[in-house]
């Protein structure tokens, strides 16, 4: 099943949902690095709680899906699709 998480960041806390990625729950935050200008994706374990992958978000253009967490899941995707600003989750 897909999951879309619309992303609208407040100016004073980072953005983040829940996600589930090869069958585990994790935990997606998005936060603005000041110093680099740019948004950057954190994903966390639940129990216990772990960073699991820190890299810059990327937005994917029309028509060319960037799976953000490629390498790291193996049956999973995470997008972040520009036009809509929706991030793409699928099993």
């Amino acid at each position: 099943m897909t999951t879309l998480v619309t992303f609208a960041p407040a100016s004073n806390q980072p953005f983040q949902f829940n996600a589930t990625l090869d069958g585990q729950n994790y935990t997606c935050v998005i936060t603005w690095n000041l110093w680099a200008q740019r948004w950057y994706l954190n994903i966390y374990s639940l129990n216990p709680i772990t960073l699991v992958v820190c890299k810059a978000l990327i937005a994917s253009p029309p028509n060319y899906p960037i799976n953000l967490v490629f390498g790291y899941f193996f049956t999973s995707t995470l997008v972040f699709d520009d036009a809509s600003q929706t991030f793409v989750v699928s099993p």
